[in-house]
């Protein structure tokens, strides 16, 4: 692999040692390139893992970020931020929710939604107060959001884990309303419309239209985590607009700010009024500076058709692999739900994504047999056709040597 001279691994770096860091460090960024401090171009497919659904450096968000630091940074929640205010106002009325608690990421996103599920318990008088969640998922890694994700090996070492949480398979309707029947202190039930860092798991058509459902049969919350799924990334501006439905509770982050740190907890109805003056709050969440950046991306989206492009865009990316592949008796999926794809394999191949550095192309692998593409919104046909060409024979070397 290329040398890259002011990248430092765990034992020179006074980083703590807490990621896998692949050799390279970027300097710069444009559109979907990532530039090296020697100028090589990487084609970037994972966005900063679903964050720059703009790419890098986009005008709109740069102008916005500049005007706003010239203004004002930080005031903090004890007095009125207009921004906030408008970021607020186009959330509802894209998202057809009723309020927003606005914080620094997703995971503090997940926090606020699993506070709020829990006092509405309490409000019903229910003592324990428990959330259904799903094997597999990902919610954050703070210790309640790392208690609700469905994986054991991020899990291991954090004993005990926060309590109050119940667990069923992904894409089960059934198990869902078997727990609803058989407990009577649930109160939420907390979902990603896709996985993804389980897989790209794409459920039943109608998965988010029964839960719906069942949450209203029951009186328990529809809580979508669209952290990854949100913001465009699948073809519509929030995934469980493919439905037609409305969740209870919404919870965004990555994209929302293009890289810059925001993230927001959506409530509608009854959730909208749970929370109250002194019941959470956050010192940097919903500050001048993030807010603007994401009203930028919000413009963007819309005066660019970003996310109707998006839809049209993994259609002809999935399409294209679907040639490539075809006869690859390895490839055991190819799913994809807007810019959200998976390309599942037989086996592993984490092994691809220094391959695939190598290529000056970035991608990611996760539940180890899934290759996880997310490039930005904005990328372009000749930077489709040099993703799908150069993946694809990577895997097929890949499938051709790998030892079973």
């Amino acid at each position: 692999m290329r040398p890259v001279s002011n990248f430092r691994d765990a034992m020179t770096s006074h980083i703590m040692p807490t990621y896998g860091r692949l050799p390279i460090t970027f300097e710069r960024g444009e559109g979907a390139w990532l530039f090296d401090q020697d100028h090589n171009r990487y084609l970037d497919a994972l966005s900063g893992i679903a964050v720059c659904n703009l790419g890098h450096a986009h005008p709109a968000v740069h102008q916005a970020i500049c005007k706003q630091s010239e203004k004002l940074l930080h005031t903090s929640n004890l007095y009125g931020i207009g921004v906030q205010e408008q970021l607020a106002d186009r959330l509802i009325e894209k998202s057809g929710m009723e309020n927003v608690f606005f914080c620094n990421s997703g995971a503090e996103a997940n926090e606020a939604a699993i506070k709020l599920a829990r006092k509405f318990g309490h409000e019903q008088g229910i003592e324990n107060p428990a959330i259904i969640v799903m094997e597999k998922s990902f919610h954050g890694r703070t210790l309640a959001t790392l208690s609700a994700t469905g994986n054991l090996k991020i899990q291991q070492g954090f004993a005990p884990l926060v309590t109050g949480f119940v667990r069923v398979a992904y894409n089960d309707i059934d198990a869902i309303e078997q727990v609803l029947e058989q407990h009577d202190n649930i109160v939420a039930v907390l979902v990603e419309p896709i996985q993804g860092e389980g897989g790209v798991n794409i459920p039943a058509t109608d998965y988010l239209n029964r839960l719906r459902s069942l949450c209203d049969q029951h009186n328990v919350l529809m809580m979508l985590d669209e952290i990854q799924t949100g913001i465009g990334r699948t073809g519509k501006f929030l995934a469980y607009q493919h439905n037609d439905i409305i969740p209870d509770v919404c919870t965004l982050a990555k994209a929302l700010g293009n890289g810059v740190p925001i993230g927001a907890c959506l409530a509608r109805g009854k959730a909208a009024k749970v929370l109250t003056a002194g019941n959470h709050g956050s010192t940097f969440g919903g500050n001048p500076l993030a807010c603007s950046a994401a009203l930028a991306v919000l413009a963007t989206l819309d005066a660019e058709n970003l996310i109707e492009q998006a839809a049209e865009k993994g259609d002809a990316i999935c399409s294209k692999f679907a040639q490539q592949l075809h006869g690859n008796t390895h490839v055991v999926d190819i799913r994809h739900k807007g810019l959200m794809i998976g390309i599942e394999l037989d086996r592993p191949c984490t092994e691809l994504v220094p391959a695939a550095l190598q290529q000056q192309l970035l991608i990611n692998v996760t539940s180890e047999k899934t290759i996880r593409l997310l490039p930005p919104l904005i990328i372009n046909d000749q930077q489709i056709t040099q993703l799908v060409e150069i993946l694809s024979a990577l895997i097929h070397q890949h499938t051709d040597t790998h030892v079973s």
